[in-house]
């Protein structure tokens, strides 16, 4: 659901009734379009997340900790010099809007108190933070708005904050009466959804609670209003203005048949059939399970884009390079024919006069012995001829074993770079990407990375999961934790799993001198196939003792070469504990 104004209503109550007067004890900005706010209130800390991102815009109160960047933004420094140690003083809504305006009592350089404000606008991608004083004159913005940017509404430090413009012919939902409604009912295109009905005549009310009320109303959501019953979508319309009011939310999250957290909503939505509705007790706990893997990925998404551009621009050049060997290798095949010229040449020098252009053999180094003409360079003599052949035959042949070599470096390197590719698309964390960073740095890559200077000391800590019978496994999550838990954790005896053929982490399974169950196995089969570019219904996962692992010297991170081994066909899943 979009964060409406109903949305907006719900959150700000929230946060009125619990935190009210809570002293603010740090400011975070974890990625450029959020600012957390962490305030204490009796024995309850919160964060107080206000996200103007374009694809997750919310405000909200969580209980989640999150990666912040090691320097500040010069927003998050700003409002480190109002904010810190200031005190809550109310959270308003602004009209039915959706805009917070987040009042705080403040303190200035010379100790007196002042107030401001943070207003907070959950306006998809036109969302912003705009910090103001009392008289809401802007001080800062997340997002300054000059001329340049908007001829209608702009957003800089020293002007009086404006508030946006909102359609003169809505009205807001909640002082509808019945009257009204019938009288707008009466001037609507008959032919237009009931969904459109409501959407164009009321404010603050997103797609999904239209939906709602048109489907309490009529049983479907695809209805004209000339099919509806103006009395019964009145009585559904006025059910939920009473829910609004009264604060009769029902936070929730609706999951579809493969259990995908689809919508959010502050009441139930049934018109989403063969959904499931999972309640929670505040919207701080929905908004936390809702948007806890989405925020993640769009923040290591964010921070890896450099790499992703390094990773993606090398593989494209990689190919290039492969492609052009390849050709050239096929080239080269030539090199066999030009010997064999040279040798016709010789056997029938004496045929041979010079200012010949061609010379017509029989191609005894075929089983048929088919006539065969040879191109002469009329200029030379037949000897020089034998030996132009023979140079050339040399020089292919010495061309095939360099791009050969060459061709095979390539491929490696691409495998390399796409499992580096692969470990970018599952990174989950900072240290994920600080590890896959590094590794890129000391492969070579590092005239691309501007001002990174690797790190002096770097722990590195694969995952480890216990499996069904209780022996550990470690995973790594990149090439270098490829490397490091079969060459340095594992022992000669431990079961060393990947998946055939495409990029993945290398899996450990550790036996500690004991022989684990086919359950076993299977859970750590599993594991590979799960952290891994596999797709399917099924995945072939190669595992052998670590002993029969082998690493080729100067060989790319993570690239290792093995023997006697077996193969297990499982299924893309993750059945073993964290631990």
């Amino acid at each position: 659901m979009a964060f409406d104004a109903c949305m907006m209503r719900a959150v700000i109550s929230e946060i009125s009734l619990g935190y009210t007067g809570a002293k603010v004890e740090r400011v975070l900005e974890p990625q450029n379009d959020e600012l957390d706010l962490v305030i204490h209130a009796g024995r309850s800390t919160k964060r107080l997340i206000m996200n103007v991102g374009p694809n997750s815009p919310r405000i909200q109160l969580s209980d989640m900790s999150k990666e912040n960047p090691a320097q500040a933004p010069m927003f998050c420094m700003q409002m480190r010099k109002h904010l810190l140690g200031a005190r809550l003083v109310s959270a308003e809504q602004m009209g039915f809007d959706r805009i917070a305006v987040l009042t705080f009592q403040c303190f200035d350089e010379l100790g007196f108190a002042s107030e401001k404000k943070l207003i907070c606008e959950i306006m998809g991608k036109y969302a912003n933070l705009v910090f103001t004083d009392a008289e809401f004159r802007i001080i800062s913005a997340m997002k300054i708005i000059d001329f340049a940017d908007s001829t209608v509404r702009q957003v800089i430090p020293g002007m009086s904050y404006q508030v946006p413009v909102q359609s003169a012919d809505k009205v807001t939902p909640l002082a509808v009466d019945r009257a009204f409604f019938m009288r707008r009912y009466a001037e609507f295109p008959g032919g237009r959804s009931g969904e459109k009905f409501i959407t164009s005549n009321y404010l603050g009310i997103a797609t999904q609670t239209a939906h709602e009320i048109v489907y309490t109303a009529a049983g479907r959501i695809d209805v004209p209003l000339s099919e509806m019953d103006p009395e019964r979508f009145f009585k559904a319309f006025s059910d939920w203005q009473n829910m609004i009011a009264e604060e009769r939310y029902e936070p929730c999250v609706m999951y579809d048949g493969e259990g995908k957290a689809k919508e959010y909503s502050y009441m139930l939505l049934s018109y989403l059939d063969g959904y499931r509705a999972v309640k929670f007790r505040t919207f701080g706990e929905m908004f936390d399970v809702f948007f806890e893997d989405k925020d993640r990925n769009e923040r290591i998404r964010q921070r890896a884009h450099d790499l992703i551009n390094i990773v993606s621009h090398a593989i494209t050049r990689t190919e290039k390079k492969l492609s052009i060997y390849r050709e050239s290798l096929l080239n080269s095949e030539r090199a066999d024919e030009y010997k064999k010229y040279g040798d016709l040449i010789t056997a029938n020098i004496y045929r041979i006069k010079r200012g010949d252009t061609e010379l017509s053999a029989v191609d005894y180094y075929s089983d048929d012995c088919p006539e065969v003409i040879i191109p002469l360079d009329e200029r030379s003599s037949p000897s020089a001829n034998a030996q132009r052949m023979y140079k050339q035959y040399a020089k292919l042949k010495k061309s095939r074993e360099i791009l050969a070599d060459q061709s095979e470096k390539a491929e490696h390197d691409l495998k390399y770079l796409e499992s580096v590719s692969s470990f970018l698309a599952s990174a989950q964390t900072e240290s994920d990407l600080a590890e896959i960073r590094e590794e890129l740095y000391r492969c070579g890559y590092s005239s691309r990375m501007k001002g990174y200077i690797p790190p002096k000391t770097h722990k590195i800590r694969p995952l480890e999961y216990v499996t069904p019978g209780g022996f550990r496994l470690l995973v790594g999550r990149n090439n270098t934790q490829n490397d490091y838990v079969t060459f340095k954790a594992a022992e000669k005896r431990d079961i060393w799993f990947h998946v055939k053929g495409v990029p993945g982490s290398h899996v450990i399974l550790v036996t500690e001198g004991k022989e684990p169950s086919d359950d076993d196995y299977t859970a750590a089969a599993e594991t590979a196939a799960y952290y891994s570019a596999a797709t399917g219904d099924t995945v072939a996962v190669d595992y052998t003792e670590v002993r029969n692992v082998k690493k080729p010297a100067g060989s790319n991170p993570g690239f290792v070469i093995f023997k006697t081994n077996s193969t297990a066909y499982v299924k893309r899943i993750l059945r073993v504990k964290s631990k």
